[in-house]
């Protein structure tokens, strides 16, 4: 009885140590209620209290055109022809996300983003700006100081600047003055949308809500859309999604996909990416230009004559010839690395190597180039 009982737990520790993880994900992580989004708000403002890096008066003329319009409507009149030169004052653009079911008098954050000339909205106070949505009516009032994750000085014409000035946020800077109506489906439906397009994952959740509650209660419109029958009283409605929301599911495998970003040579590829036996030759080709001044002057006692300058130009075209290396197949995304490291490209050759490598069949993966 001893001797069967090694045999079983050998086999158990075979099975855990072959066995493949298998990670399971919240509904809620994968899909959203079909009605249940944010909404984008834009203003227009201004920005004051800076030291002296606000627009240029002159050459941001609409900046002075909203001074004055502030000024008039509290009660402050300037002669015609007043020539304002203001240094502490920028013209802003601010920017909101209205969270559902959000309710007048809640807060929310505000990103506030110079579209003058201003050279920094460090310091600055954003003033009362009413945010617009689509329908152009009024759904929230941004004021308040900003915060700038920068920091720039200057002197005698140098300066040293560290991330970005001309853009800031506003921690709850904005008031809810309107309500957006939601609806939490139509009639005895809701509707789950998928964030992306899966037919698996979503034959999943209908198998995992029919499990759950009673059989039918899920249907699968399509490979992004799921109806649920739910029930019509709100509160039951609410927790019967909450139960949906908390049950899990294993995802399916992401296609195997390989992004590029020709602008920073960047090169990112998920775990699923493979690759045939191939073989690659890289070779870097530069070009060399380089142009030196002659300057050409008249001869001693030369009766008429004019000094001229002439560029000289010399052009050296270098080719470094790579040698023929064999990629063996690879079935794992570390493989797949090891290989494309052998071959000791730059990142930027490395896009014209995948490239090759798509189009000759070898790279098992979706190339998507942004």
């Amino acid at each position: 009885m001893t001797f069967f009982k090694r045999i079983l737990h050998f086999g158990l520790l075979l099975c855990l140590i072959f066995s493949q993880p298998v990670v399971a994900e919240r509904i809620k992580d994968l899909a959203n209620i079909q009605g249940v989004r944010t909404n984008q708000l834009i203003g227009y403002g201004l920005v004051v209290g800076l030291d002296g890096t606000g627009d240029q008066t002159q050459q941001t003329p609409f900046t002075v055109q909203s001074i004055l319009s502030m000024l008039g409507q509290l009660g402050v009149n300037l002669p015609p022809g007043t020539n304002l030169q203001l240094r502490n004052v920028a013209s802003v653009m601010v920017t909101a996300a209205l969270p559902a079911f959000a309710k007048p008098g809640q807060q929310i954050d505000v990103t506030v983003s110079s579209m003058g000339n201003a050279k920094s909205l460090r310091g600055g106070t954003l003033l009362m700006t009413p945010l617009k949505g689509i329908d152009n009516q009024v759904y929230a009032v941004a004021q308040g100081n900003l915060v700038i994750g920068g920091a720039g000085a200057s002197s005698a014409g140098s300066s040293v600047q560290i991330n970005h000035l001309g853009a800031g946020r506003i921690s709850a800077g904005a008031i809810v003055e309107r309500a957006v109506p939601t609806v939490l489906g139509q009639g005895e439906y809701i509707h789950l949308e998928l964030r992306e397009t899966d037919f698996t994952n979503a034959r999943r959740i209908v198998e995992s809500i029919n499990g759950r509650f009673p059989r039918g209660t899920a249907t699968a419109l399509d490979g992004r859309v799921i109806q649920i029958r739910a029930p019509m009283d709100n509160s039951q409605r609410v927790t019967f999604i909450s139960q949906i929301e908390d049950l899990d599911i294993a995802p399916s495998l992401a296609a195997a996909k390989v992004i590029i970003n020709a602008r920073t040579g960047s090169v990112v590829m998920n775990q699923m990416v493979t690759l045939e036996p191939s073989a690659v030759a890289h070779g870097n080709l530069s070009v060399i230009i380089n142009t030196q001044p002659i300057i050409s002057q008249p001869g001693p006692f030369a009766q008429r004559g004019e000094t001229a300058v002439v560029p000289q130009s010399q052009i050296e075209v270098r080719s470094e010839e790579g040698n023929l290396m064999l990629l063996p197949g690879s079935a794992s995304l570390a493989d797949v690395v090891k290989a494309l490291n052998a071959i000791g490209a730059t990142p930027q050759d490395l896009l014209a190597i995948l490239q090759a490598l798509k189009a000759s069949g070898s790279l098992r993966a979706e190339l998507e180039i942004i």
